[in-house]
């Protein structure tokens, strides 16, 4: 395991992401993905990843919660990554959505009813390389940590 940067820690970070999150979801919503659909930081940078907004529902609070993701497809699923900047725990997002795994993804202006699930480490196994691939930084992540870092299959819910 390598160090991950102290400045990544800070509180005043982790208020900066939140808010940007808040102002992409704001954007991404506002435009139907015109603004906020790609990631250009780190290894995405300049030409940029998609993102998606992900919807949950809060599994104490039981509101909707939306997060902003890199995300991959793969066929008609949505393929996600709860790193969370190899933090040592798994996200809210993904906390959510094993406690309830209806989901929603709006990807531009397409919005999907979805089901989430674990990888298993099979599918995790040959979805990794790809991901890496799609953004090199999640092997950075999954250095700064000690979990396994999950990989999220969406799937269209059944009618």
């Amino acid at each position: 395991m390598t160090t991950r940067p102290a400045h990544l820690d800070s509180p005043t970070t982790a208020r900066i992401i939140k808010w940007m999150s808040h102002v992409n979801v704001f954007l991404y919503r506002r435009t139907g993905g015109l603004l906020g659909s790609k990631w250009r930081v780190g290894s995405a940078f300049p030409f940029g990843i998609p993102v998606c907004l992900l919807t949950t529902t809060g599994h104490k609070s039981g509101q909707q919660r939306i997060t902003p993701l890199v995300f991959m497809e793969d066929g008609e699923n949505v393929v996600l990554v709860a790193s969370q900047g190899g933090l040592p725990k798994n996200p809210m997002w993904y906390l959510n959505s094993m406690a309830d795994p209806r989901v929603s993804i709006q990807i531009k202006r397409r919005v999907t009813t979805m089901t989430a699930r674990v990888a298993t480490p099979d599918e995790r196994a040959a979805l990794w390389p790809r991901l890496t691939s799609l953004y090199a930084d999640f092997d950075n992540y999954q250095t700064w940590t000690d979990r396994t870092i999950p990989v999220v299959i969406c799937v269209p819910a059944s009618s």
